[in-house]
């Protein structure tokens, strides 16, 4: 399968922002939505944020409503999470995923998934309080 790369994370103090890529070296990202997951340690997969293919839209999980930003570049296939305000909850391996559509995630609450590439390794962010 496919694998994802997210890239960009880092140490960061409270307060201060970040901004992670997806990239998929030999796949066309433009074909699918996005969406960006974390795992906190001793956690479970939390769905973050999704956007469509065509990036008409974009959802987001209350919890990093009007912190976080999605965007894609298809011209450059890749996808983007702005981070700013973090918080030390915020600290997690974040991954990125190819998805059908952002349809099941959102209305399943952000529990439910369907992914159409591997995880992949993420990329840690730690935020220090």
């Amino acid at each position: 399968e496919v694998q994802l790369q997210a890239s960009g994370g880092g140490l960061v103090q409270a307060g201060g922002s970040l901004r992670l890529s997806c990239a998929a070296p030999g796949f066309t990202l433009e074909d699918y939505a996005i969406g960006w997951f974390r795992q906190a340690p001793g956690e479970g997969r939390e769905g973050v944020s999704c956007i469509s293919s065509d990036g008409a839209n974009r959802y987001y999980v209350d919890s990093v409503k009007g912190r976080f930003t999605t965007s894609r570049d298809n011209a450059k296939n890749t996808v983007y999470l702005q981070m700013s305000n973090l918080e030390s909850e915020d600290t997690a391996v974040y991954y990125c995923a190819a998805l059908i559509s952002c349809n099941l995630l959102v209305q399943s609450g952000w529990v439910a998934v369907v992914i159409r590439s591997d995880w992949g390794q993420g990329t840690l962010v730690t935020v220090s309080s």
